[in-house]
């Protein structure tokens, strides 16, 4: 009997190994990604998948102001579910097989702390000049050491609103495409209407909440590294193997897993085993068969 995998295909497995975006680029990237998932298929494993999208999200974003003299900027939950529907049709016809993308929306509440202090950056750097028209256009844009970028909120995901459709196409047979980025980050305003935010949502933490909503029993972050490290970047570094999710929690305390990197995916598989997964896996796109099966990558247990 095969299981029920979430697998979250980071952005490496969105472009081309130098990280280029074009439409040719991004396709063959998608149709190597899907080999992969095509052999858990064939193997009798019933596959969810999420995404990432920044890159395709920037060039969405880079189209915007390139262009806002001309037309005014589309809104972030707009090109969020524009990519959303763009990738998904690259991976429906990867598949080939019995598959539906839903484009998924993610609620947030509005009065997040993240709101008051947006930190999360998104697009390309560009002067203090360009910047600065930007800003006229309603938008937070920061220094940074290569120049300035534009900055969005990234707020907790409360819930996926439309997990109950993905759920009805999973229990049907079909390979469903779900939460792509995070998912379309809406709020309720305060008549009750849900509304479209300028945010971006962490896709691995909506990952672990679209698994547990669709009840998948393993949950895989694919990444470009093989496992999680202790020690990253130090000569005491090492690999992690198989942990309890209390261990990893000891070592997340400690601060071994950065913020912007490692860290999210960290939190994920802890959140996903923590409330009733199985197991949760990181590691590399290449070993995600093995991964599954627990012999590959830094494997999470209770």
């Amino acid at each position: 009997m095969g299981e029920r995998v979430l697998i979250a295909l980071g952005g490496n497995a969105m472009t081309a190994a130098d990280g280029s975006a074009s439409p040719d680029d991004q396709r063959r990237a998608v149709e190597g990604a899907m080999r992969h998932v095509t052999a858990l298929i064939t193997a009798g494993h019933q596959v969810t998948l999420t995404h990432g999208n920044g890159p395709q999200v920037g060039n969405l974003l880079l189209k915007n102001q390139i262009a806002a003299d001309v037309v005014p900027p589309v809104p972030l939950d707009w090109c969020g579910a524009q990519t959303q529907a763009t990738i998904g049709a690259l991976v429906l016809n990867a598949l080939e097989g019995r598959a539906a993308v839903v484009v998924t929306r993610t609620l947030v509440d509005p009065g997040d702390p993240a709101f008051q202090d947006p930190v999360k950056p998104i697009g390309r750097y560009f002067t203090e000049e360009q910047a600065g028209h930007f800003e006229k256009l309603g938008q937070t844009w920061r220094r940074f050491d290569r120049g300035w970028r534009r900055v969005v909120a990234s707020p907790e995901p409360l819930e996926i609103l439309d997990a109950p459709a993905v759920e009805a196409l999973v229990a049907a047979g079909f390979t469903v495409v779900a939460a792509g980025g995070g998912g379309v980050p809406v709020a309720r305003d305060d008549a009750g209407r849900l509304v479209g935010v300028e945010a971006v949502i962490d896709k691995d933490l909506a990952a672990a909440m679209l698994a547990r909503a669709v009840n998948a029993t393993v949950l895989v972050i694919a990444t470009d590294v093989p496992q999680a490290v202790v020690g990253f970047g130090t000569a005491d570094a090492r690999p992690i193997g198989s942990i309890t999710a209390a261990e990893l929690r000891v070592l997340q305390a400690a601060g071994h897993f950065a913020g912007g990197s490692m860290g999210p995916k960290v939190e994920a598989v802890l959140r996903f085993v923590e409330q009733g997964g199985d197991r949760a896996v990181i590691t590399s796109l290449e070993d995600i068969g093995a991964a599954v099966n627990g012999a590959a990558g830094t494997v999470v247990h209770r």
